[in-house]
C-alpha cells in the first residue's frame, strides 16, 4: 500500500476515534511514530486528549523534544507522573538502579513508573490511541487496528500498525515533524534513560530497550490485550 493511501487511512481512524468516542487519548512518548501521529491529530482530530508519561528517568533530549512540541504544535500535552511515595518506597528498598538485577525488579519500576500512571491518564476514557507497528515486535503480531484493552477496560487504536518504519520516517521527513535527537545516535525505540541504549547494526529496533535480559522487552503498557468482536 502506498504512503498517501495510509495517511490517508490514519486520518480517517482518527476522525473516527474523535467523532465517535468524545472521551478519547492519545499516549504520546514523543517517539518517531507517536510525532507522525501527533503531527495528524494536530490536523485532522484536535478533540483528542494527548498526554504522556513522565517516569522520572527520562532521557535529556525527550525534555527538549516535549518543549520544542508544545511551542510548535496548538494542543495541549497533559503529563502524568509516578507517585512520589511509591518511588522512594521502591528505591529504599531495591537502590535507584535494581531494575538491573532481575526482571521482576525492573517489572516493578515500570509498573511504579509506568502502569499506574496509565491508569490514571485513562481513568474515565472510552478509548486510547498509541503508535504500536506490527513489525516492532513479535509480541505486536497478533494486535488490529481497533481492539478490546482488557487490563484497562477501553477500546484501544494501533492506526500505525501496518506502517513500516521507512514510512514513519518519510512521513516525519515531507511534513517537517520535530523528533528526537536520539534517533539520530542509533536509538529506534526511547525509554527511560537507564533502560535504553543504541542498537548496534543489524541488530533488532527493541534490542536497546532492558538489553540486559533476554525477556519479552515489553514493560506492562501494552500486555494482556483482547481484539475486538
Amino acid at each position: 500500500m502506498a504512503l498517501s493511501q495510509k495517511i490517508n487511512g490514519l486520518a480517517a481512524v482518527l476522525r473516527k476515534v474523535a467523532s465517535e468516542n468524545s472521551l478519547s487519548a492519545f499516549a504520546c512518548s514523543f517517539g518517531a511514530e507517536d510525532m507522525v501521529l501527533l503531527d495528524v491529530i494536530s490536523k485532522e482530530a484536535q478533540s483528542i486528549e494527548v498526554f504522556s508519561l513522565d517516569t522520572g528517568r527520562l532521557p535529556e533530549e525527550t525534555h527538549a523534544l516535549l518543549d520544542t512540541v508544545r511551542e510548535k504544535y496548538p494542543i495541549p500535552i497533559r503529563l502524568y507522573f509516578p507517585e512520589s511515595q511509591a518511588v522512594e518506597a521502591w528505591i529504599e528498598q531495591n537502590g535507584p538502579n535494581g531494575f538491573y538485577r532481575s526482571v521482576a525488579q525492573r517489572l516493578q519500576c515500570c509498573e511504579i513508573r509506568k502502569v499506574r500512571p496509565l491508569q490514571r491518564a485513562l481513568s474515565g476514557k472510552k478509548s486510547w490511541i498509541t503508535g504500536l507497528r506490527r513489525e516492532q515486535s513479535a509480541n505486536r503480531q497478533t494486535l488490529q487496528v481497533e481492539g478490546w484493552d482488557d487490563a484497562n477496560g477501553l477500546l484501544k487504536f494501533n492506526p500505525l500498525l501496518e506502517w513500516t518504519s521507512d514510512d514513519v520516517w518519510s512521513y516525519i521527513k515531507a511534513n517537517d515533524v520535530p523528533y528526537n535527537a536520539l534517533h539520530d545516535r542509533g536509538y529506534p525505540s526511547i525509554g527511560c534513560a537507564p533502560c535504553t541504549r543504541a542498537v548496534k547494526p543489524g541488530e533488532d529496533s527493541r534490542a536497546g530497550r532492558w538489553w540486559w535480559e533476554s525477556s519479552e522487552k515489553e514493560c506492562g503498557l501494552h500486555l494482556h490485550r483482547k481484539t475486538a468482536t
